[in-house]
């Protein structure tokens, strides 16, 4: 049990009215404690310009005469003492305002709530449970997760999966049957749309009336606790959605909480979005930047989730932000930003980087704003990750395409990369794109139902292939034919059908592959990790490219986003050698034809192309994409034999001595002997490349 609290100590106060206390979690709301062999419970609350406030709740029979509170800051904070409590009490603060009108208000900082349609806080010890995820700590601890593989799967706890007379999974069934399908299909993150107590269930969670209580709909907190344990325990990280950006106006949460705009903004035109009918938070007073920043301190403390993504970043960037002309109101310098969120966001990232610098704080952020994921102190928003929404925007239209059409938009399918590296992307396919008339990702594709799958196979393969790390909302993995629908669970029938069957089979391994493959993820932020092959064959609708790790391994991609299967399709490549293709999308075993490269690829020195001393002439399936591999490579010679056995001309250039005087190394027996020689001398070497000879 916690202590109580000395109302004589007023640091804590003092730091909650600066708008420097990033654990006022500790001080306010309320906290259990023993004394005298009796359970007592100390409540505080911030509310300026109530007239009075009681505690009210199951240990007092609801009494708003039983537990008055004392004002204990000028500020507006109040207290009361509470003896004779129980864990799991419901409670409420009943707040009179000016004019008299009581209200009864949700604990702000309550940790646990009656489930809807009842909205009551209730009593509850967080610290009693036990983690055992030291483990998992340490290994992220020696984690850079820049250089790291991150490959998320989106999940809304309600509609994953569901009992059949469509109850929900509570947190320890979805700890049974989600972590080892995470693990088996080789996600390395669970995304969870926000887990913050909410009222309505059609907001999906976005519309928080408890920041720092977890929703009811699935248990109680430790059950929380332990199914983030669990996916630690079985190296599955956790991202939580986490909303600074607006509240709702249910009358028992935050809105107009002690009668007058306390946490928004007092003029409408900065306070609400009429869009969602929402209030904005303040974010320049003091007590409101305490509140939010000890929720996201909070939820990676006390929960150890390892990333918060932070919703709607551009409507708090924005004074302007879906409003018309006369509905906003400009900065002090004529501008549309507003500058105290923005001072807010640096502010809490800073706070949860001070404090646990190994989590994610990752910005759903959809505008041109620069340096969203770069440090604060080179005028950045402080963030680490930001999720790409205009490589979503322009990828999504691209696919949507027929192929014939295609050639003309070829932009939408390269421009991404010139900017890949001036952000720390997270390359998202969200709930976002699957609902509200948008239809599932494989509705997205043209064409007829073999057609759709293979162009959601090239899909995910170039993605998979492009710099940035990965998100996926649940679903799309195995082809979900209709729309999200949060009310109902995914179509897991489908899997009774082949088609959808291999489409999971697929994406199981080309998560693995991604897995298993350092080029993919390594080096994701920096050129070095990334270059071009061709990207200008826009008649083919063919681009090709190279990610290379940190010692140099690399694979080669190609992506035919056309109707047109090739015979001979040539492109340069960068070593002469031996290559394989590892990866096929259009592989029999996801439902492909099986057209491809089946053995060894030999370059061709006679052929430079794309920059590149040699060439290679691949089969590459209409409505694909490859993955290559070197796997040996060749010294240069003097001279080259054709496949005839006939001798070529010189494409590389020779000594003196060995072209002026036709010494015994120009002839065949002789040359023969040397390659020989020097394969011999060449094994011995240390290799250069995992799965890369050199002869």
């Amino acid at each position: 049990m916690a202590d109580k609290k000395s109302t004589q100590n007023d640091f804590p106060l003092y730091l909650f009215h600066q708008g420097t206390n990033y654990k006022a979690y500790e001080y306010l709301g309320a906290h259990i404690y023993e004394q005298k062999g009796i359970l007592c419970a100390v409540f505080r609350t911030w509310a300026p310009n109530a007239e009075a406030i009681s505690v009210v709740g199951d240990f007092n029979q609801w009494d708003t005469a039983a537990h008055p509170m004392e004002r204990i800051s000028d500020q507006g904070v109040w207290e009361a003492v509470v003896e004779g409590v129980k864990t799991f009490d419901s409670y409420k603060f009943a707040v009179t305002q000016q004019g008299g009108k009581v209200v009864y208000k949700s604990d702000p900082y309550g940790f646990h709530t009656e489930t809807r349609p009842d909205n009551a806080s209730k009593l509850y010890d967080l610290d009693t449970y036990q983690w055992n995820d030291q483990a998992w700590q340490d290994y992220k601890a020696q984690q850079v997760i820049y250089e790291s593989p991150v490959n998320i799967y989106e999940v809304h706890a309600s509609s994953w999966r569901q009992y059949a007379d469509g109850n929900f999974f509570s947190y320890e069934k979805l700890a049974d049957e989600l972590i080892p399908y995470v693990k088996e299909m080789g996600y390395t993150h669970i995304e969870f749309m926000p887990l913050t107590e909410y009222p309505f269930d059609g907001s999906w969670g976005y519309q928080v009336t408890g920041y720092f209580a977890p929703t009811s709909r699935y248990g109680q907190p430790t059950d929380l606790m332990n199914l983030i344990d669990r996916c630690h325990q079985e190296g599955i990280g956790v991202i939580m959605d986490w909303v600074p950006a607006h509240f709702p106006r249910d009358e028992h949460g935050l809105f107009r909480f002690d009668g007058s705009a306390c946490y928004e903004y007092k003029d409408e035109r900065k306070g609400e979005h009429k869009e969602w009918g929402t209030c904005v938070f303040d974010y320049g007073r003091n007590e409101v930047q305490s509140f939010l920043m000890s929720s996201a301190l909070f939820w990676v403390e006390k929960y150890h989730v390892d990333g918060i993504r932070m919703d709607a970043v551009a409507s708090m960037l924005y004074l302007d932000y879906n409003r018309r002309d006369g509905e906003w109101i400009p900065n002090k310098y004529g501008g549309h930003e507003n500058l105290e969120a923005v001072d807010f966001i640096r502010k809490v990232n800073e706070a949860v980087f001070q404090e646990c610098p190994n989590t994610m704080m990752i910005a759903e952020e959809s505008t041109a704003w620069p340096l969203v994921s770069k440090p604060t102190y080179v005028g950045g928003l402080g963030f680490n990750f930001k999720w790409n929404m205009g490589w979503m925007n322009d990828m999504l239209r691209y696919m949507s395409l027929d192929p014939i059409y295609r050639p003309y938009n070829h932009d939408s399918l390269t421009f991404s990369f010139f900017y890949a590296f001036s952000e720390n992307y997270v390359l998202a396919i969200s709930h976002d794109e699957v609902v509200h008339g948008k239809c599932s990702l494989i509705n997205k594709m043209p064409g007829e139902y073999l057609q759709k799958f293979a162009g959601l196979r090239a899909f995910y393969a170039y993605t998979m292939a492009h710099p940035g790390k990965k998100l996926i909302f649940m679903g799309q993995e195995f082809g979900q034919m209709k729309e999200w629908d949060y009310q109902s669970e995914l179509d897991w029938n489908l899997l009774d059908v082949e088609m959808h069957k291999k489409m999971q089979d697929y994406c199981k391994a080309l998560n693995h592959f991604y897995l298993e493959n350092a080029p993919l993820w390594q080096v994701d932020y920096s050129w070095e990790g990334f270059s071009w092959i061709a990207h200008d064959d826009s008649a083919n609708s063919v681009i090709s490219f190279r990610r290379i790790d940190d010692k140099g391994d690399e694979l080669i991609i190609i992506c035919n986003f056309s109707g047109t299967q090739f015979e001979k399709y040539e492109i340069g490549v960068p070593v002469n050698g031996i290559y394989r293709e590892v990866f096929n999308t259009d592989d029999p075993a996801f439902g492909g034809s099986g057209f491809g490269n089946s053995g060894d690829l030999s370059s061709n020195i006679r052929k430079p192309m794309h920059g590149f001393e040699q060439s290679l002439s691949l089969a590459l399936p209409d409505m694909s994409v490859l993955y290559l591999k070197c796997t040996r490579v060749r010294k240069k010679r003097a001279k080259k034999t054709d496949v005839s056995g006939s001798t070529g001309k010189e494409t590389t250039k020779t000594s003196k001595s060995a072209a002026g005087k036709g010494d015994a190394s120009s002839k065949p027996a002789a040359r023969r002997k040397t390659a020989a020689k020097s394969t011999a001398t060449t094994r011995k070497r240390t290799r250069k490349a995992d799965n890369t000879k050199e002869e």
